[in-house]
């Protein structure tokens, strides 16, 4: 792949990975992305994962034959991209590392050296040149970890952001569901809890005159219309706004009673015109696709069973997941189920007690084993405060 006619592509796609991260599927595959600037000097952006290392040394071969590489930029220690930084320290003896003060101290820690004499630590506002290319470091501190830099290529108007920008999927094969799915999925469920450091992020972006942007995962995004979007959608989840109008209904269910309610409480709002209900069954639907979504509508309706006087596994493990991604400023509606002493409203409002912004609909539906008329009634009425007439 072709970024400019000196900036050339050189990473890999990754289509054996059942987890990244230990814990997000992704059915699409997963792209580790590198850089390659051929320039009077030589320089690479970001490793690989640990098992495509030959696969990268032999793309960056196909570029620079024999010749020498001249500079490894390390913008992030994550192993997804660090761990073959000792690979090619080794093939290309002579190159310098550079990184941050805080990446050559992970270095260490990884592979037992900080190459102490071979590097070029950079810090905000530093600058690197190749020749015709002059590179300008901007530090992102935990974007997702501390030591990130992303660099900005003054010449081409090129962000290479590390983490940021990026998405799952492998590059060679096409996301039927566009960029934001998917870069919404990877956003929340690694990035999400630091909406206030991406947000200084991208005030230190809206000084730059960004052609392209270059991530280390997904697809390199380059024409306007792509890095304008993202920008945008960005500057919405790291703000913890709301994205589209609709509705988020996560529930538990043990045997099925409470799903019941879960499906008449969606076909009331449909009814009433609510553009769209998402729906998830904790326990069986890819739960990052749910916290996705809990992020993405304004409005999230939690429903549940009271399981060992607490609340069931699924629906807890889900909340906390929002609430350590700092979920806030929605409106939230409580459907609780129990055959003798229904409680899960109230645990679930004690778990959000940290969760800023967050307006709970007044009636609250108690479902005692399984629905009847009283509760069907407290169900429109929950629906009529979720999405009014």
């Amino acid at each position: 792949m072709e970024i400019r006619e000196d900036i050339k592509y050189v990473g890999v796609n990754d289509h054996d990975l059942d987890l990244f991260e230990g814990q997000y599927v992704v059915p699409l595959g997963m792209a580790y992305n590198s850089y390659l600037v051929k320039d009077e000097k030589t320089l690479v952006f970001d490793s690989v994962d640990a098992h495509f290392g030959e696969q990268w040394l032999a793309n960056i071969r196909a570029e620079v034959g024999e010749e020498p590489v001249d500079y490894l930029v390390v913008q992030h220690m994550e192993p997804d991209h660090s761990a073959n930084v000792i690979t090619f320290a080794k093939a290309y003896p002579n190159a310098t590392i550079v990184a941050s003060a805080q990446a050559f101290g992970m270095m260490k820690n990884f592979f037992g050296t900080d190459f102490a004499d071979r590097r070029i630590v950079v810090k905000e506002g530093d600058t690197l040149s190749t020749g015709r290319h002059e590179f300008v470091f901007v530090g992102a501190p935990m974007v997702h970890w501390p030591e990130v830099v992303v660099t900005y290529d003054k010449t081409e108007k090129i962000l290479f952001s590390a983490d940021g920008f990026g998405k799952f999927g492998a590059n060679d094969v096409v996301d039927p569901e566009g960029w934001d799915c998917e870069a919404r999925r990877y956003y929340f469920g690694i990035v999400g809890k630091f909406g206030m450091q991406v947000q200084a992020l991208l005030k230190k972006a809206s000084t730059l005159d960004i052609a392209t942007i270059c991530p280390l995962h997904g697809p390199v995004l380059s024409t306007a219309d792509e890095v304008s979007h993202a920008i945008s959608q960005y500057s919405i989840w790291s703000s913890y706004g709301i994205e589209s109008p609709g509705v988020l209904i996560a529930y538990s269910t043990v045997y099925g009673h409470t799903r019941e309610a879960v499906m008449k409480l969606r076909d009331m709002l449909l009814a009433k015109g609510c553009p769209k209900v998402s729906v998830a069954d904790l326990a069986r639907d890819d739960q990052p696709e749910a916290v996705e979504d809990a992020f993405r509508y304004g409005k999230v309706v939690l429903a549940t069973t009271t399981y060992n006087m607490d609340i069931f596994p699924w629906m807890r493990h889900f909340i906390d997941h929002l609430v350590e991604r700092n979920w806030q400023n929605r409106t939230v509606g409580l459907i609780e189920n129990g055959s003798w002493a229904p409680q899960a409203a109230r645990i679930i409002k004690e778990m959000l007690g940290k969760c800023k912004g967050l307006t709970f609909c007044p009636t609250v539906v108690t479902v005692k084993s399984a629905l009847d008329a009283g509760s069907e009634a407290k169900l429109a009425a929950l629906a009529n405060e979720i999405w009014p007439a």
